[in-house]
């Protein structure tokens, strides 16, 4: 068995990988999300595609290594959001959400030299009812123009909630873990 490498620069993906207590290293996949996004494709399958790229891209340069691809989306309304890119656009988008559900797509591609596992994960979230002066400041507290959904449930995102429904809450965060690490154990990692 290879070097484990999580496709990602992400310190939340990074912490959360560090929990199962496995050496790791990191790299960035360099993909251009926006040039994998198709309109009409499904929340599920662009996440899919995301985390699989990701995937593959670093495992290209590291063809020995089992490589951790993963990516989320934000659902609402039918429509696929990924990174809002600014402040103002993440404040937009949490208003836009404000008193309603939306999902929160995270999907995971694990990839080997000998096999490719994939999963997702589904979080149904609902948001409090929002002012914009509230959307503003928590955007400019948390710095959320580069996360899917526009918040930080690990932060201060968490007071933005009425409702949070998801089998594995670190799937919010962006690794769910429970069941990365059946899939781990299953190809050999020592976890427990």
């Amino acid at each position: 068995m290879g070097p484990l490498v999580l496709a990602s620069r992400s310190p939340y993906r990074r912490e959360l990988l560090a929990r199962l207590g496995l050496e790791f290293e990191c790299h960035s996949p360099g993909v251009d999300e926006r040039a994998l996004e198709s309109p009409g494709l499904e929340p599920r399958a662009l996440a899919a595609r995301l985390a699989r790229a990701k995937a593959e891209a670093v495992a290209a340069e590291h063809p020995q290594a089992v490589v951790i691809g993963s990516d989320q989306v934000c659902a609402f309304e039918g429509r696929c959001y990924g990174k809002p890119g600014s402040l103002e656009a993440a404040a937009e988008r949490l208003l836009a959400m404000a008193g309603r559900e939306h999902q929160l797509v995270t999907s995971v591609c694990v990839l080997g030299p000998l096999e490719c596992v994939e999963f997702t994960e589904v979080a149904r979230m609902t948001l409090r009812p929002l002012t914009r002066e509230q959307a503003l400041r928590y955007v400019e507290r948390d710095r959320t123009e580069e996360v899917a959904g526009g918040y930080k449930l690990e932060s201060l995102g968490i007071a933005l909630f009425e409702a949070i429904e998801c089998r594995d809450y670190t799937a919010i965060i962006g690794l769910p873990l429970m069941r990365l690490a059946q899939v781990l154990q299953r190809l050999g990692f020592s976890i427990l």
